[in-house]
């Protein structure tokens, strides 16, 4: 077993990795921002890019080049040794349908799990060149410079992002929670992107991130994040959809229920 130094090293080696990973996928993101796309599924209220396949391909390559005895776990497949106990969890553009829109929000998110428990995570938002990062026991950044969660208490005083995913039920299941907030909220915001959300949770940009239906990937990063910021973080495995989960992202601060 390393010692504590020895496993400090590591991950500040797995963090440097993380955001190389991200800045490199970043920076084709920008070159390709508002450019024609190919459309592999134009879904009803999805939309995959060709270009989400080959963003995950590039982290995956950086990744896989230093530490080829790790797992790939993305959005768009799974490589490497999946039987490795690190396991990286890959969204490569998160916030397709914006993306696609040239709506410029959208962010890559990549986080590292060790035998289970997240060690690293990163979210990057390429177009306003922010870089999110943490790793376990440290204080969560934002282009290097510590944050914190909102210091706000009060539901009126707050602003809450609700997603809703994108499956009809997962939609009718939202709009009454997005209606509550609405009406109990300073502001409610439904943004497209959720892993900026969380992270947008984690420097008190907002006060909650809820969604009942998500993806690991989404939010595997910005755990972390809100964590370390000290925040709340409630994960849940869907009652009924494999690999989906509800969560709520909050400061820890204001009531929501």
């Amino acid at each position: 077993m390393p010692s504590k130094v020895e496993a400090h090293m590591q991950t500040e080696t797995y963090l440097a990795t993380a955001i190389e990973a991200a800045q490199a996928a970043g920076g084709f993101l920008r070159a390709n921002f508002g450019r024609p796309l190919t459309v592999d599924e134009n879904l009803a209220h999805d939309i995959k890019l060709e270009l989400d396949k080959r963003t995950q391909v590039l982290i995956e390559s950086l990744i896989l080049s230093k530490f080829p005895d790790h797992a790939i776990y993305g959005e768009e497949g799974i490589s490497g040794d999946q039987s490795s106990e690190f396991q990286w969890i890959i969204d490569p553009i998160d916030g397709t349908v914006n993306f696609f829109y040239s709506i410029p929000h959208f962010a890559v998110s990549i986080a590292l799990r060790r035998n289970g428990k997240i060690i690293v995570g990163v979210i990057y938002d390429p177009m306003r060149d922010e870089m999110w990062s943490v790793r376990e026991g440290q204080p969560a950044l934002l282009n290097g410079q510590p944050i914190a969660v909102s210091t706000r208490t009060e539901l009126c005083e707050s602003i809450v992002s609700v997603g809703v995913s994108k499956s009809l039920n997962s939609i009718n299941r939202g709009l009454p929670l997005f209606e509550k907030m609405v009406r109990g909220a300073k502001k409610c915001r439904m943004m497209g992107s959720a892993s900026l959300d969380i992270a947008y949770v984690s420097c008190g940009r907002l006060d909650a991130y809820i969604e009942s239906m998500i993806s690991l990937w989404d939010v595997a990063a910005g755990i972390l994040l809100v964590e370390s910021a000290g925040g709340r973080v409630d994960l849940t495995p869907h009652e009924s959809a494999a690999d989906k989960y509800g969560i709520v992202a909050t400061s820890g601060h204001i009531p929501i229920e």
